[in-house]
């Protein structure tokens, strides 16, 4: 049986968070119910109840980046399901530190500093009951940036790294534009055009329509044909 064959094992929704409506993902195994929260940026009680509603068991919580939106729910979340949270890299620990003083800006309450129980870097993998991850550190949008790829489903969560049409903001503090696109070059497009992801926000797309028709990214806009 091939990888293409199997019964699908896990099942995701997506669930739009915050004012900044971030894709909150939520992924559970079939079979054991056992499940994560990918980027929960905000709205916990929105959040608790989807988890309520397919009846799935919280085991931890997986972060790309620090930024407010994609972990603002992080450590309240942990705290109710008693679960830890993973990622990303040490290099947005100032960022995760700086969370609850980020959404007094924005007027946002409640939110709380995160202290990830486990740093992550390129190799480490996460997994949910056997399905395994593999970790890319991605930086540009943020310095720590990771995605997770899941290689046999061909799908990754990118993050805030690429979008569908577009590519994630380098005009913050650590950000930088040139390591964003060496990220989404040589980490990203060697998984293959096939390859599905999840963004952190708006709609899901694939590496291969990305390179075809993304104005940022394209391989028309990146490369010049030689003469």
């Amino acid at each position: 049986m091939t990888d293409q064959d199997r019964k699908p094992q896990l099942s995701i929704q997506i669930i739009p968070v915050t004012p900044f409506q971030q894709n909150c993902s939520l992924m559970w195994h079939n079979e054991t119910k056992d499940a994560v929260f990918i980027d929960p940026g905000g709205d916990v009680e929105k959040l608790k109840a989807a988890a309520a509603q397919f009846e799935v068991n919280v085991s931890e919580i997986w972060l790309t980046h620090g930024h407010l939106d994609h972990a603002g729910g992080a450590s309240e979340l942990a705290e109710h399901y008693g679960c830890k949270i993973i990622g990303p890299h040490r290099d947005d620990e100032w960022l995760l530190e700086g969370l609850a003083a980020q959404a007094a800006q924005y007027g946002l309450p409640g939110v709380r500093d995160c202290a990830p129980d486990q740093w992550l870097e390129e190799g480490d993998t996460v997994s949910l009951c056997g399905e395994t991850f593999q970790v890319f550190e991605t930086p540009g949008h943020t310095p720590g940036h990771v995605i997770f790829y899941h290689e046999a489903g061909r799908f990754a969560f990118v993050g805030d790294v690429l979008f569908a049409g577009s590519v994630g903001r380098t005009d913050f503090p650590r950000s930088s534009h040139q390591d964003l696109i060496t990220s989404i070059v040589t980490k990203l497009w060697p998984l293959g055009n096939d390859v599905r992801f999840i963004p952190g926000h708006n709609q899901m797309s694939t590496f291969g329509q990305e390179r075809a028709t993304n104005m940022f990214v394209a391989d028309s806009v990146l490369w010049t044909p030689a003469q």
